[in-house]
């Protein structure tokens, strides 16, 4: 498949499929027992591909009042890695049936928080494919 195919695919409504934005109220919902507590949604956005490879992010954007420099979000991938309702395996799942069976993702991976601004901090997702 050509990496512009692949591109045209990473649509913001993919990538909504892939990591519906509901899934932050719900990541809320289960770490604090009240989504109100969230001080930030949590958005999957496609970064690039190259032979082998995605890289996506998922940035963590501040809720209004809320304060995300208050929170920790320097230790979440280790947190994202296994949390059930972030599922960073189903989304590789998703995205290989997003690309009907062209691509296999062999492996993935969470790279550490980058803050960009105080409202938009950044956590690097690499998923390795077959082709």
């Amino acid at each position: 498949m050509e990496q512009s195919q692949i591109e045209k695919q990473m649509t913001r409504e993919n990538l909504d499929r892939l990591f519906p934005p509901d899934r932050s109220d719900y990541f809320f919902e289960a770490l604090y027992g009240d989504i109100s507590e969230g001080a930030y949604d949590i958005q999957l956005e496609f970064t690039s591909f190259s032979k082998g490879k995605f890289e996506l992010e998922f940035h963590l954007k501040q809720r209004p009042d809320k304060c995300m420099v208050c929170n920790l979000t320097y230790g979440l991938p280790e947190v994202f890695e296994r949390h059930p309702i972030i599922n960073v395996k189903g989304l590789t799942k998703k995205l290989e049936a997003l690309f009907k069976g062209f691509i296999r993702c062999t492996s993935w991976k969470l790279g550490s928080t980058a803050e960009i601004s105080n409202k938009l901090h950044v956590i690097p997702l690499t998923v390795e494919i077959e082709e």
